[in-house]
């Protein structure tokens, strides 16, 4: 490949590339199944590098499934459900320390053979989960009614997400449903619990990286943006009706047959 001086220092990728990595950050984001390790390795099939331009792109498209909570529970940011509210920031708490003091290590483990090995242990403990909980009665229907112990409890689990792979979605699930909350509300708390982590990390991202939006192609965003927005809007709805019908099987078996794909690929 020809030298090409300080063109990597530009968003290396075209709308269709952008299109494919806002449709799975969009799709990915609030299904147990991991966003980070499905962009991760989408990135890697697609010959995008990692470098800070492409980070920032990543940035735009978070921001965009951000808004897609908004939009999908915009009913929920009214003073009526300001306890909830206290019960998602208490939550946050766990992943938000960890993570602020182990950045660097964590961005450390974002590799695709870590995420291959942590698809694969996910998926066990959703079927494992899924196989003690058959025809248990939740206490918690709705998700207003989660205590703040329950919430707390919730986001310790969810500090397990860190680990690319794990899924924060997933890990959050997995700890509402072993707190007692059933599949619908474990959901849509792990819907807004995605907020201030995501606003978070995506906000500290964004300092990182404002710089790197300079000479960045508007319309690759743009699509990426859009696309994010739409797919994780439409997922989410979708997503809730699935549990209305079915349980977390169907993700935990895609998670190990995933898993499987990625190591023999990299044998």
């Amino acid at each position: 490949m020809p030298d090409t001086g300080k063109s990597e220092d530009k968003l290396t990728m075209d709308i269709l590339q952008a299109t494919i990595l806002g449709l799975i950050e969009g799709a990915t984001e609030f299904l147990p199944i991991s966003s980070t390790g499905h962009m991760i390795v989408a990135s890697h099939w697609l010959g995008i590098s990692q470098n800070e331009e492409n980070k920032a792109f990543e940035v735009i498209i978070q921001l965009a499934a951000i808004l897609a909570v908004v939009a999908n529970y915009r009913d929920k940011f009214t003073i009526a459900h300001l306890e909830l509210w206290k019960k998602v920031c208490l939550a946050f708490i766990p992943v938000g320390i960890v993570g602020l003091l182990l950045h660097k290590q964590i961005k450390a483990m974002f590799t695709v053979e870590t995420v291959a090995v942590m698809f694969i242990v996910g998926g066990i403990i959703f079927l494992v989960v899924e196989y003690l909980h058959r025809g248990k009665s939740y206490p918690v229907q709705r998700v207003e009614e989660i205590s703040y112990r329950q919430a707390l409890w919730i986001g310790l689990a969810q500090v397990c997400a860190l680990i690319p792979g794990t899924s924060r979605a997933g890990a959050s699930i997995i700890g509402a449903l072993l707190v007692g909350l059933n599949r619908k509300a474990s959901a849509e708390f792990s819907f807004l619990l995605a907020l201030p982590v995501m606003m978070a990390a995506s906000g500290f991202d964004l300092l990182k990286h404002y710089q790197d939006f300079i000479g960045a192609d508007v319309i690759a965003l743009a699509t990426g943006f859009v696309v994010a927005f739409v797919s994780a809007w439409l997922v989410m709805r979708l997503f809730i009706h699935f549990l209305e019908r079915f349980t977390f099987v169907a993700f935990g078996v895609y998670r190990i047959l995933f898993g499987a794909l990625l190591l023999w690929g990299l044998s």
